[in-house]
């Protein structure tokens, strides 16, 4: 089956030398729910922007549900819905006809157009607003109309860049649930953001972007799979070398009342490692299960966090 999105080997080099992407490739299988992670400046936004025809390409190629997006531009940008990360409308028209003209752009119906529209708004809760301009929405329901008005000619594809930056911990949440319903119903999602949690919680697979390379691709379980960072967190007093024997058959750190145990099975081996301990007059206050994350494998990769 042809790809809803295939990169290769693209590189995009700025004016003043500055390289943004340095020969990344990517397959996106129609359907899936699809995450760019990476800091800012790792080069997501320059990789949506080619996608979409907002950048140009210095080398390599891109191509949306099997068309060039430089040689069949018009028939790949058919195929996508581009929410981008800065809101961008025209403020002098009501959010209704913006929609519908949006639409038309793509050549839907009047008809269909407005059908879309007043579907779209209802889902996204704007209905009650659909004759006030974008100046006149909140924040959050700027973000929201942004996301109606990119689906708005029903395309194959919808490109988020950033959606839920600088959102409430609600909205977030609602658009998370949202964007779960739509992929299920066979849009294929791609999503680039900075926030690890989001990325776990959505996204099938995760490329991980640093520095415009791609580091590492795979489902959020596959890629932590081999971090070997499993296991429990005690916070401990008495600690002794009594202790430290009994558990010689685990690999663990312990470090001014702090003992970490690493294990594939915490849960299920919890109990006999507080034995262990206790027997040997160890006494345990805290117990907490720890997994390894998205985040601990991007700083074992790039050797620096998300945010720096």
């Amino acid at each position: 089956m042809t790809p809803a999105v295939e990169i290769r080997n693209l590189r995009k080099i700025y004016s003043g030398g500055v390289e943004a992407l340095k020969g990344i490739d990517l397959t996106v299988p129609v359907g899936e729910f699809f995450g760019l992670l990476g800091p800012n400046g790792a080069g997501k936004t320059t990789t949506i922007g080619i996608t979409t025809g907002l950048v140009r390409i210095t080398d390599g190629s891109v191509a949306v549900m099997g068309y060039d997006v430089v040689r069949q531009f018009r028939q790949a940008r058919r195929h996508i819905g581009l929410a981008a990360q800065e809101l961008s409308f025209d403020w002098f028209f009501a959010i209704e006809d913006l929609m519908i003209l949006q639409a038309g752009y793509y050549g839907v119906s009047r008809k269909v157009a407005r059908q879309n529209t007043d579907r779209l708004l209802d889902t996204f809760g704007l209905s009650g607003k659909k004759r006030a301009k974008p100046r006149e929405l909140s924040g959050g329901m700027k973000r929201r109309f942004q996301i109606a008005r990119s689906l708005v000619h029903d395309p194959d594809i919808l490109i988020l860049d950033e959606p839920t930056a600088g959102v409430d911990v609600e909205l977030r949440h609602r658009l998370w649930e949202y964007l779960t319903r739509l992929n299920k119903e066979g849009k294929t999602v791609i999503l680039t953001t900075h926030y690890i949690e989001e990325a776990e919680k959505l996204c099938e697979r995760v490329a991980i972007i640093d520095h415009g390379k791609i580091i590492a691709v795979g489902s959020p379980a596959e890629l932590v799979s081999g971090m070997d960072k499993d296991g429990m967190s005690l916070t401990v007093e008495g600690w002794n070398q009594d202790a430290a024997k009994a558990l010689a058959g685990y690999r663990f750190d312990f470090t001014d009342g702090h003992l970490r145990v690493y294990t594939a099975r915490p849960e299920l081996q919890l109990t006999e490692i507080i034995n262990c301990i206790t027997s040997a007059g160890v006494t345990v206050q805290d117990v907490r299960i720890c997994r390894s994350t998205l985040e601990d494998m991007f700083i074992e990769l790039t050797g620096h966090g998300i945010d720096e």
